[in-house]
């Protein structure tokens, strides 16, 4: 067929060849070498149309001067590009195989569609960016050039396509993932641990306006509104970490905005489950009543703390030491508001999985940047360039690990039966949580140099979700140790600073 076509290319304007064709590629259960043929039959077809058409080009040259353009009707060209556009989607849609020869020949069709000017690039783009994280080099070089070749041409086609790329990125490594109990990774498994959307990212980069934009864009998918799934979001997080940052400005512009996506979408996650508890038992559910009860039930008067905080340091040990028990309470307490139906625990931990990566995904940036917690603070986007303009220092060897995420996917907690003890850690990780979204502004009365209790409690409910060691078990004794007892106790300054 394939070389019948090649010299009566109208035949594939047929309806038979078309529905055999397309029926070809789009069957996910067809051969593999039926697929290949047929993309082999395009390619070749493209080919031999090049070499005809530089050919007649060479003898309109010997011709030129005698001929009369009107009285020329030149066919050969407009059919070749008709063609392509009929079989376009199925092509670009084989990039999405598990094996790399069907994703190997179909990039050579788009290239060949490309180079001859026979579609409009835009709608390739997404395509392009998606097989620029293949596993094989020679493939991801072929696509990163045709990208390169088409924001040459038309600025600003690769920034508008650019998350629709990233999305379809992660379904080509998810046809690509060969276990599926394993979650999908959006870092290269080698020594560099580069993102696999790091050459999208340098493309876009140079732009500050369309940069900015992206990371927005990539940055809304975690919202609780967005319902991304947890392994694409895990897939973005993972590409976040390890971009080829160059300037301050970059992973600070991330860090402000993770801020304020945490304090609205952690506040919604915090109210949609204090709802789906069972409302008669409101008076014994101390955790999550309002915010006087709070400060009564879990520390009593506020000058109660005020004496824990004035009280010599071994008695506050074991102050510290009650506070765990407190927590104890706290955690039977709001266990016994469960509601029997379990959907609402498994849609917390399934949302929070979002709101964990970005926490993460921040404390990653700060390690791997050496920021501190004043200097995120005093970031603000609309300053002028040139205040964050200073090359980034990158320290070796830190790594993006979010576990509990990992082991969230690895589990498949979303399909899986609840048991009492992942009923007992989504309530542990839902106080967590608490505590930190009280402490989650900083405090402005805070003095230079000096750790206030409000930025202690926010960073022992982070240690504390992120599933690390806690501040305390540093060797040094440092004011997270002096403010551990009354922080736990029941993080009043926070209520008190409302």
């Amino acid at each position: 067929l394939g070389f019948a076509f090649i010299q009566h290319p109208s035949l594939m304007f047929e309806q038979e060849v078309k529905t055999l064709y397309n029926s070809i590629l789009s069957d996910k259960n067809c051969s593999v070498n039926l697929k290949i043929q047929v993309l082999k039959n395009l390619q070749t077809y493209l080919q031999e149309e090049d070499t005809r058409m530089q050919q007649a080009d060479r003898d309109w040259k010997k011709v030129a001067k005698q001929e009369d353009l009107k009285e020329m009707g030149d066919i050969s060209s407009g059919m070749s590009s008709s063609i392509m556009q009929l079989y376009l989607k199925q092509v670009l849609e084989a990039f999405f195989h598990t094996q790399s020869s069907v994703r190997h020949f179909a990039l050579n069709v788009i290239a060949l569609t490309l180079n001859q000017g026979l579609i409009h690039p835009v709608q390739c783009v997404p395509y392009l960016i998606a097989m620029g994280t293949d596993p094989e080099p020679s493939m991801r070089n072929k696509a990163d050039q045709q990208l390169v070749e088409i924001d040459k041409k038309y600025a600003g086609f690769i920034h508008m396509k650019a998350v629709a790329g990233m999305k379809m990125s992660y379904q080509v490594q998810q046809a690509i993932n060969t276990c599926p109990k394993d979650p999908v990774r959006g870092f290269r498994h080698d020594e560099s641990s580069s993102a696999l959307c790091s050459h999208l990212y340098s493309m876009i980069r140079g732009n500050r306006q369309h940069r900015r934009a992206f990371l927005i864009s990539l940055l809304n998918l975690f919202d609780d509104t967005a319902k991304t799934e947890v392994n694409m979001l895990l897939y973005i997080a993972d590409n976040l970490a390890c971009f080829p940052y160059q300037t301050q400005e970059e992973p600070l512009f991330i860090m402000h905005h993770i801020d304020i996506t945490l304090s609205v979408s952690g506040s919604n996650l915090l109210q949609s489950f204090k709802e789906s508890m069972v409302k008669d038992k409101k008076k014994e559910r101390k955790p999550s009543s309002d915010e006087e009860t709070e400060s009564d039930s879990n520390s009593g008067s506020e000058s109660e703390s005020e004496e824990e905080a004035s009280k010599p340091r071994r008695l506050r040990k074991r102050a510290d030491s009650d506070s765990d028990s407190d927590e104890e309470n706290d955690i039977n307490a709001v266990m016994k508001c469960l509601p029997e139906n379990s959907a609402p625990l498994i849609e917390f931990a399934n949302v929070s999985q979002g709101i964990l990566l970005l926490l993460m995904l921040k404390q990653h940036l700060k390690n791997l940047c050496g920021f501190s917690d004043s200097k995120i603070q005093k970031y603000s986007p609309s300053e002028s360039a040139k205040v964050y303009d200073k090359a980034i220092n990158r320290k070796t060897g830190v790594h993006f690990h979010p576990k509990q995420t990992l082991d969230f996917l690895r589990s498949d907690m979303a399909n899986s039966k609840i048991t009492e003890e992942v009923k007992r850690s989504i309530v542990k990780q839902y106080l967590d949580f608490k505590l930190l979204m009280e402490h989650l502004d900083p405090d402005e009365e805070e003095e230079d140099g000096e750790v206030s209790a409000s930025t202690n409690a926010r960073n022992k409910a982070i240690t504390s979700l992120l599933g690390g060691g806690s501040p305390k078990n540093n060797a040094a004794e440092t004011e997270d140790d002096e403010s551990d007892g009354e922080d736990r106790g029941g993080g009043t300054s926070g209520v008190r600073r409302r």
